[in-house]
């Protein structure tokens, strides 16, 4: 029951270094990137948001505003729907990327053994990463997104989650996520057969709800589907935003 120990010096030094790429490199896309918003808003079901009444407030605060206008919940769940789970590891491949590179790997195996709070933030990252899913993520900018621009983008951020993916594994010495979480690897497994097939029904639905919405007219049929398939993708993942 004793508190755990105070961070050593040089853990906090390495946390204040890994933290500053990590939020650079998140900024890089995020803000500075022109074609992070358009590929977004044509990659995830996020304009499907606020018309399909989901939540007690609306998706955005402003309806025009820009990534800055969204509320966390639909931030989060707009990734989450299309399995790239974006804001929840972008910045952090940089960063341990980074500290691999530069030798770091013992400083950050010993944080893991010997502080909970990096402990507990890795472990997060690899739950996070285990329920991505880049086949699912290709198929939505397969059947959402034409411009070649934008799909380079999405090739970039699925590479950049595989290379996430990779460090952590190289840093907690795993031949594969949850390696040490056999009962949540497992309930994953009973989950996904279920969720897998609303992930390709939502990418069609949100298809025809566009090309529908450029005719002028919506099919309640189509605005219903699409939220069963919200909330069911939402239950199988056992999180919303």
């Amino acid at each position: 029951l004793a508190p755990p120990p105070q961070p050593e010096p040089a853990w906090r030094e390495a946390m204040d270094w890994l933290t500053e790429r990590s939020l650079r490199a998140y900024r890089d896309v995020v803000r500075e990137n022109p074609d992070f918003v358009p590929y977004f808003r044509q990659v995830t079901p996020e304009t499907a948001l606020g018309k399909l009444a989901l939540g007690s407030r609306p998706a955005r605060r402003k309806p025009t505003g820009g990534v800055e206008s969204l509320r966390a919940i639909p931030w989060i769940f707009a990734w989450t729907q299309m399995r790239l789970m974006l804001p929840s590891w972008l910045g952090s491949d940089v960063a341990l990327g980074a500290a691999l590179e530069t030798g770091r790997l013992p400083v950050l195996q010993e944080m893991i053994r010997r502080w909970p709070f990096f402990r507990t933030y890795i472990d997060m990252l690899e739950m996070v990463l285990a329920k991505s899913d880049l086949r699912i993520a290709s198929y939505y900018e397969k059947t959402l997104v034409s411009d070649e621009t934008l799909k380079k983008l999405g090739e970039d951020l699925r590479a950049r989650l595989q290379s996430c993916i990779d460090h952590v594994l190289t840093i907690k010495e795993q031949q594969h996520l949850l390696e040490a979480e056999p009962v949540f690897a497992h309930s994953l497994r009973v989950r996904n057969p279920y969720t897998d097939p609303l992930h390709y029904l939502q990418a069609e639905l949100l298809r025809r709800d566009r090309e529908s919405e450029d005719q002028g007219k919506v099919p309640e049929t189509v605005e219903r589907a699409l939220k069963v398939t919200m909330a069911g993708i939402s239950a199988g993942m056992r999180n919303t935003g």
